[in-house]
């Protein structure tokens, strides 16, 4: 479905089809409220896509679906029209020139000698010896739940090339369900190499033949309120009313998974405190590389951390892990997280990256690339700050006091899951049909 603009009003618009917009969407439609869905892109799935080019199959990096509700697992696997594929988790870390099992911080084996012994003694030293005060950000949560060794070794040298920033400026307010705490036990068996329990909360997951895409294409076919290419220009808060290029659309309720940036851009002169709170919203961009193979790696592996600087990236995956579907029979589709926040130059660039992958066993020659291709997240990690729980604070009084509910990841300015996406959207839904009663 294309549309320039909305034809009619609703009682409620829902801004972006990714999976937090259409779950929003789904639930609407289920409770009989009529919406709007608008969509500024030819398709669906905002993240949660799945490009294709010669064969190969290439989603925006890495996604597995974690389902922990049982009844929201049935809802999904209903969406699709193939059983997706079940995923055990095989991630490594890659330091030392080494592989070990992910998480560093509970599997030393495998390390030089000197190194694992560092590890498991200065995690002891943080039992016996535990701070006298709770962490106040993520360098210090760090040394305190792991050592030093692990810490300097892995844990902050890995997330300052992800985040992009100083892990002393994140704060500490994601870590419990994101960052794994080992026990001694752990500890201990992660050393020796003794089989153990693999912590995290992306154990296992499933994945789509095809792709994630898959499966946001699947959920946009339930949409029967779906506006593909149609952007909002402009939102009158106090009219309630939504400006397009050529015409206009009036709500009751409005729902956005916009990031929070570009949803105030849209909005008719906020108060400046507003204003203010969301300059002081920081996010890190992502370039990565698609990396289309001929030919396989030699490891099986669904992807590997890379906490040392002599590397220009800082995360590898192969899709073709998840889903043979993914490529072409014998070859591999890689996704490449680069650290650098600026443009690539891919001629400049593409030497190391191929050094690195060959080192690392991804290839053998750089013959074995048929093509790679730059891409560009503009908001790929929410920097958890100090400053970003005063200014959210100030963003959504404003917004819950216009009848707008901000949600998503990047609506909600968090880091979170797939699943927390269908969550987001479900609570939104359910906000909207107490006041629309």
């Amino acid at each position: 479905m294309l549309a320039s603009h909305p034809s009619t009003n609703r009682s409620v618009v829902v801004l972006g089809a990714g999976l937090t917009g259409m779950s929003a969407a789904l639930e609407l439609t289920r409770h009989g409220i009529d919406h709007w869905l608008l969509e500024r892109e030819a398709h669906v799935g905002g993240l949660a896509s799945t490009q294709v080019e010669s064969g190969y199959r290439f989603d925006r990096t890495g996604h597995l679906l974690h389902l922990r509700d049982s009844s929201r697992r049935a809802r999904v696997l209903a969406l699709l029209d193939e059983p997706p594929l079940e995923v055990s988790r095989r991630s490594f870390v890659y330091s030392e020139r080494v592989y070990t099992k992910y998480p560093y911080q509970s599997n030393s084996h495998g390390l030089p000698a000197a190194t694992a012994f560092a590890c498991v003694r200065d995690f002891v030293q943080t039992l016996l010896h535990p701070p006298a005060q709770a962490p106040e950000n993520f360098e210090q949560y760090c040394r305190a739940h792991f050592g030093n060794a692990i810490s300097d070794r892995f844990m902050l040298p890995y997330n300052r090339r992800l985040w992009g920033v100083e892990p002393s400026e994140i704060t500490t307010s994601w870590c419990d369900r994101f960052v794994p705490i080992p026990s001694l036990n752990d500890v201990l068996a992660g050393a020796l190499g003794h089989d153990q329990r693999e912590l995290g909360y992306n154990t296992t997951g499933i994945y789509p033949r095809l792709g994630i895409g898959e499966l946001t294409a699947a959920l946009g076919r339930k949409m029967t309120s779906l506006k593909l290419r149609t952007a909002p220009r402009r939102i009158d808060t106090a009219a309630r009313r939504i400006d397009f290029d050529n015409g206009a659309s009036t709500y009751r309720a409005l729902v956005s998974s916009l990031p929070l940036h570009s949803l105030l851009r849209l909005i008719a002169n906020p108060p400046p405190a507003v204003t203010d709170a969301a300059r002081k919203l920081r996010c890190a961009p992502l370039y990565y590389l698609d990396v289309a193979l001929h030919r396989a790696p030699r490891r099986s592996m669904h992807w590997v951390y890379v906490p040392e600087d002599r590397f220009p990236f800082y995360r590898v995956g192969n899709y073709a892990e998840f889903s043979s579907g993914m490529a072409p029979s014998g070859g591999a589709c890689l996704y490449v997280e680069l650290v650098d926040r600026l443009e690539p130059v891919l001629p400049t660039l593409w030497p190391q990256v191929a050094s690195g992958l060959v080192e690392m066993g991804f290839i053998r020659t750089a013959d074995d690339v048929a093509f790679c291709r730059v891409r560009r997240i503009d908001q790929a990690y929410v920097l958890y700050d100090r400053n970003r729980e005063t200014a959210l604070a100030t963003i959504n009084e404003y917004l819950n006091s216009v009848n707008i509910i901000s949600t998503g990841r990047y609506g909600g300015w968090n880091y979170s899951s797939m699943e927390d996406a269908f969550q987001f959207g479900e609570s939104a839904a359910a906000t909207l049909l107490k006041e629309l009663k």
